[in-house]
């Protein structure tokens, strides 16, 4: 079961419509929405055809005649080339920049001074509606001042007259682009179809002309600027030539076949100091090997220029002849031979005599050596000398090549804007747009506007849409109870069934008869069940019974509370005919109305009674001497005479007397039936609900809010435990066709009806 919060939360979710969140998806429920509120949209959609109609009749016929212009994107204007510059063309910038160029003031005023359209009168009245020319023609009949004001227009009022005369042009003009291409299309819209292909061809031809003319001025205008920045560049190169002329011969920059004579010599000077370092490594490894020779004291060393001189050759050949003789004189006659002695002494000074050699040509390498370290030692000052001049040189050269450049771009600027001068100047006497009219305007053979059908159509979806709108609303504020399944689904609780919407005419008061004792009857409705024992209503009260048996787990007499949440609902009119089904059944039935504050029951079926429940509980009066009885079922009834404001009926409700009221009744009846007040303003109902066996929720079929019935019934948990179940009351049946679900038990209402038809 649920909780009052939950029964809360519900409010804004499930109580707000039938269409929760879960069921906004189900086709059968959308389906029931637009079977209840079509009568809604139905209105709607007649409402807004309607105006669509009387749009239609009263509308101004208007024509609409078109014109196309393609425009050529072809880069052979000076203009454009100057423009560009190397930067990148944005055609869909540019396309944008000529349509707002057809709408401007420039080209309305062109086509306004060209066609005379301020003078026009069918031109400048267009547009109008019937209403505002009817006003326009009673105020110019009223203007008493310009019937005797002169006839002269001032230069203001002649550019007034342009200015509106461009204002109604513009309002009449659409120009757009057809897709991504390059062509627009231009349309005027004007009640005259004559008038609409005149200003249309005008606007195209205004275009071509403001073309060719700010062509003309923009090459005209770029002459003029060229030919300043032609002097202006002339004299920077000049200026910039002559710096450079200056700046070489002011740091000695002379060159020769295009390099610095500084450069050239260092480069010279490099290949001699490469050329001194070799020979002075060559004279040195020369010297260095005689040297070590000399040292060894090796005789047979060969040395280069040993063998090339006679004298050591002279000396080594008598050396060896004195070697070989002197070995052979030392194997004949021993080695202490005077010949052998002898001749190891020549050997000696031969010996002695070539290392003098050696010695004088050791010394010629070592003069050779000094030179060639002279010569190096000079070479390298040389070469210093030389990259100093060649660094500076270098610095010097970096600020010259920066005015190079600059000599050399003054010049590039003069060449080019020479040539494009020369360009411009022949464009300017031949100047061409890059615009024509690919399809000239013609006379419209028929109205563009009004669109009937598309009106009509705008009409229908916007009453459907209207319709929809607010149908939608209704079934969004539509919280209250329609189905049995609501009743289980937002209270928990069980559905007994549905009485329906009863007039008062629909049968004859039936009234108890002259007897102060006897019920008397103020409407036949308290008596339907009677009247109608197999009507649906008499089957819901049935089912009552039996979900009042079957919960109740007392033996004996059984104490049914009947209750609502609001006054009104026809709580007393079902206790009155459930009493009345009880006792017709043969049950031994009493109905008293507990109803202090407003005795509902007591109007009804006791409006004559002089004494009831408060004498009873007051005065402790017998009830047996204030019941009035039914004379055809034997139904009592205690009513509530109430003949002053009872401010403490919850006490007497809650009181010993009230209980030992109820338990002598049950003493005597099967059935005690408490028409007991309405939940929501009193709680009379809580105050005796311990006293209850069993209570009937009688709720008013759409009226009743969801919310206030759940907060009304789960402010108490007693009533809530001892709830039998629900009674939809004043059941609309031909609306509720509308909310009966598939599977749901008002689905099958048609089969079964027939056992609600009486004879």
């Amino acid at each position: 079961m649920l909780s009052p919060d939950k029964i809360a939360s519900r409010d804004a979710n499930e109580w707000g419509s039938d269409t929760g969140p879960d069921a906004s998806g189900d086709l059968e429920k959308l389906i029931a929405m637009a079977r209840r509120q079509w009568r809604v949209v139905a209105v709607s959609v007649a409402a807004t055809v309607v105006v669509a109609f009387g749009y239609i009749l009263t509308a101004v016929p208007l024509y609409t005649a078109n014109t196309s212009v393609l425009i050529d994107r072809s880069k052979s204007s000076i203009v454009d080339q100057l423009s560009a510059m190397g930067g990148v063309d944005a055609d869909e910038a540019s396309i944008l920049s000529q349509v707002e160029l057809l709408r401007s003031d420039t080209i309305a005023g062109a086509v306004v001074t060209k066609l005379k359209l301020a003078d026009d009168p069918s031109f400048m009245a267009s547009g109008g509606s019937p209403v505002s020319s009817a006003t326009g023609l009673i105020s110019s009949l009223f203007n008493f001042t310009g019937w005797f004001a002169p006839n002269v227009e001032t230069a203001e009022d002649i550019e007034r007259k342009k200015n509106a005369a461009i204002s109604r042009l513009l309002s009449g003009l659409e120009v757009s682009r057809v897709g991504r291409t390059f062509v627009l299309e231009i349309s005027f819209t004007s009640p005259s179809a004559g008038q609409s292909a005149r200003i249309a061809r005008a606007i195209a031809d205004a275009y071509l002309v403001d073309k060719l003319e700010s062509k003309y001025d923009a090459t005209r205008r770029a002459s003029i600027w060229l030919q300043e920045r032609i002097d202006e560049l002339k004299q920077k190169a000049v200026e910039s030539d002559l710096a450079v002329q200056k700046f070489r011969a002011e740091n000695g920059l002379v060159t020769a076949d295009g390099r610095l004579i500084s450069d050239q010599q260092l480069t010279e000077l490099n290949s001699a100091l490469i050329v001194a370092q070799a020979d002075v490594a060559k004279a040195q490894a020369r010297y260095d090997r005689i040297k070590s020779i000399i040292d060894s004291g090796r005789t047979d060393a060969i040395v280069t220029d040993v063998l090339d001189s006679s004298i050591s050759n002279d000396l080594r050949k008598k050396y060896l002849e004195a070697s070989k003789l002197e070995a052979e004189i030392s194997n004949r006659l021993g080695p202490n031979h005077v010949q052998a002695v002898r001749l190891r002494s020549e050997m000696s000074e031969f010996q002695r005599l070539m290392f003098e050699e050696l010695g004088r040509i050791s010394e010629s390498y070592q003069s050779e050596v000094t030179v060639a370290q002279s010569r190096l030692k000079s070479l390298q000052e040389n070469v210093a000398s030389a990259q100093g001049a060649s660094a500076v040189a270098g610095e010097s050269q970096v600020q010259l090549r920066e005015l190079e450049r600059t000599a050399e771009s003054y010049r590039s600027l003069y060449q080019t804007f020479l040539q494009r001068f020369q360009e411009a100047t022949q464009q300017q006497s031949f100047p061409v747009t890059e615009a024509r009219v690919i399809s000239a305007a013609t006379v419209p053979g028929g109205p563009s506007h009004p669109r009937k059908p598309f009106i009509l159509a705008l009409g229908l979806l916007l009453g459907i849409g209207i319709g929809g709108a607010i149908g939608a609303f209704r079934e969004f504020r539509d919280r209250f109870f329609r189905t049995g399944d609501q009743v289980r689904d937002v209270l928990g609780v069980e559905f007994l069934g549905s009485a329906p919407l009863v007039a008062e005419s629909d049968a004859p008061v039936t009234k108890g008869g002259d007897h102060p004792r006897n019920i008397r009857r103020a409407s036949a409705i308290t008596s339907y069940v009677l009247d109608h024992p197999l009507s649906m209503f008499a089957e819901t009260l049935r089912s009552t019974k039996i979900a009042v048996d079957l919960g109740s787990k007392v033996g004996g007499a059984k104490v049914i509370g009947m209750i609502s949440t609001l006054p009104g609902e026809g709580k007393s009119t079902v206790a009155i005919n459930f009493a009345e089904l009880l006792a017709m059944q043969g049950a031994k039935t009493l109905l008293i109305d507990a109803d202090l504050r407003n005795p509902g029951a007591t109007r009804a079926i006791g409006r004559h009674a002089e004494a009831g429940l408060l004498e009873a509980l007051i005065d402790n009066r017998p009830i047996r001497d204030l019941l009035l009885l039914d004379p055809k079922t034997k139904l009592a009834f205690l009513p509530a005479v109430v003949t002053r404001r009872v401010p403490h009926s919850s006490e007497l409700l809650a009181s010993q007397a009230m209980n030992a009221i109820i338990e002598t009744a049950k003493d005597n009846f099967d059935y005690i039936i408490l028409d007991l007040p309405p939940l929501a303003p009193v709680v009379d109902a809580r105050a005796v609900a311990t006293r209850v066996d069993s209570f009937v929720y009688v709720i008013e079929w759409g009226k009743t809010s969801r919310k206030a019935v759940g907060a009304a019934l789960f402010a108490d948990q007693e009533i809530v435990r001892k709830c039998a179940g629900v009674v939809l009351n004043k059941v609309d049946e031909e609306k509720m066709k509308l909310y009966r679900t598939y599977g749901s038990s008002e689905y099958y209402y048609s089969r079964y009806s027939s056992y609600y038809h009486e004879d």
